[in-house]
């Protein structure tokens, strides 16, 4: 998904960013935490597949809150009443009577007070990894001491920009170098770093305790069970405290709400402000043409050249495939590991793209090898499924380096479009009934 445009709503003098995506049948304002840059949301396909999925069934809002991101920026720390006013200022310009609000770490808090306040304006209140204050107190000892906090505060802003503290919110991404890149640029993006110490430092003084039992929306609590950085009692004060909530915990160890198992907390939030989660209705089905790709001799040549330079060249091998899928008119899918899933409205774009592909990445040294099968997929959100889909993967399994093989399939549904094939006889495909006869393009 492209990302959207960039619009901006006044809050006095003050210019709040949004951005509008989605045309769900319901309105879904996300509340960021403090640091946020709307434009570098979607640089990076797991986070652009994130909003997308969100998108599908809502009206998504998204915003930077003041002095963050592409907003305004600020000499201070703004109070909680002057951020519920941005909040309803992005509403008010983008059209958003009452919607569904959604809001994680500080920003969970903020959005909790903003339901208190606005009713009149809030449908559901969705809360996820959050609390209602800070530092430990009477009544609320769990929490950090001011001291605890300042140090995890001194080692935060030690590093920043750097995206090092990743593995810390997100287990599942350590070691994942492209995403620690990709963080790097969004916490420098999302604030300079004079801004990020007071913004740090206020986060201590958030207190929202009093005004729990005031929520009277119906409020949905989610934390991943083994979070390391937040403690399931801050959501369980949370549950007992908001009237009628809801408290759900996701498997996973993630804190970031981008990372981890986010089809099931989708899944979750989908549910609870449609009334109906994407798993429970029938699948959406269309006819496609599924193309695999994935680089042969891999592994052999990241140990002869690095690690570096192998994350390099995988990298600029990404862009090129990508430039052939968009080319060709098809949807890249998602990649896995050196590969490519992507999907086709026609069998002939579907031929041009991969044997493209093959001649592409040649200029970089390097060898893929393709499959292509065409028939009736299972439209998951971003995602696809199904018995063609599983074709596919196997035929991609059978070709040779450099091959772009196609199943009987594809090659019947292209007749009189030129292409020329050899036979490449009949196979049996692993989990797939019957022989299948499979043929290599040659021209």
């Amino acid at each position: 998904m492209e990302a959207p445009d960039v619009h901006y709503a006044l809050n006095g003098e003050t210019s709040i960013a949004y951005q509008v995506v989605g045309d769900g049948p319901v309105d879904l304002v996300l509340v960021p935490t403090w640091f946020n840059n709307i434009d570098l949301l979607w640089d990076v396909a797991p986070v652009n597949r994130f909003f997308e999925r969100m998108a599908s069934f809502s009206r998504l809002v998204l915003f930077d809150r003041r002095g963050t991101g592409l907003s305004d920026p600020v000499l201070e720390p703004p109070g909680l009443e002057e951020q519920m006013d941005d909040v309803t200022a992005v509403m008010d310009a983008a059209g958003v009577e009452r919607g569904a609000v959604m809001g994680q770490l500080e920003g969970g808090a903020m959005s909790a007070l903003f339901a208190a306040s606005h009713p009149e304006r809030v449908t559901h209140l969705v809360l996820y990894a959050t609390f209602a204050r800070v530092i430990a107190g009477e009544g609320y000892e769990w929490a950090p001491s001011k001291e605890e906090r300042d140090g995890n505060l001194a080692a935060a802003f030690a590093t920043w920009g750097t995206g090092a503290r990743l593995p810390v919110f997100a287990p599942s991404l350590a070691g994942d170098k492209a995403m620690q890149r990709w963080m790097a640029r969004f916490e420098r993006g999302s604030a300079a770093p004079g801004i990020v110490r007071p913004f740090l430092k206020a986060m201590g003084d958030v207190d929202v305790r009093g005004i729990l039992p005031s929520i009277r929306v119906p409020t949905l609590i989610m934390r991943r069970k083994d979070d390391p950085f937040i403690d399931v009692r801050h959501s369980q004060y949370l549950h007992e405290h908001i009237p009628d909530s809801k408290f759900v915990e996701l498997p996973g160890h993630d804190n970031l709400i981008l990372s981890g198992d986010t089809d099931s907390l989708l899944d979750e939030v989908e549910e609870f402000v449609t009334g109906e989660r994407a798993s429970s209705r029938e699948p959406d089905r269309a006819l496609a043409t599924v193309m695999f790709t994935d680089i042969v001799g891999g592994t052999e040549r990241a140990a002869k050249i690095g690690d570096r330079r192998w994350r390099d060249l995988l990298e600029t091998h990404y862009g090129v495939i990508r430039s052939q899928i968009e080319r060709y008119h098809g949807r890249e899918v998602k990649t896995m590991g050196d590969g490519f899933l992507a999907t086709f409205d026609g069998p002939a774009r579907a031929i041009r793209c991969a044997t493209a592909s093959t001649t592409a990445v040649r200029g970089l040294g390097l060898d893929i090898r393709a499959g292509l099968h065409t028939g009736e997929v299972e439209v998951m959100g971003d995602d696809v499924g199904g018995m063609a889909v599983h074709i596919g993967a196997r035929v991609g399994a059978k070709a040779e380096a450099g091959e772009v093989l196609v199943s009987g399939t594809v090659k019947d549904l292209v007749v009189g479009s030129g292409f020329e094939f050899a036979d490449r006889g009949e196979h049996e495909l692993k989990g797939v009934p019957g022989e299948w006869r499979l043929y290599a393009v040659e021209r």
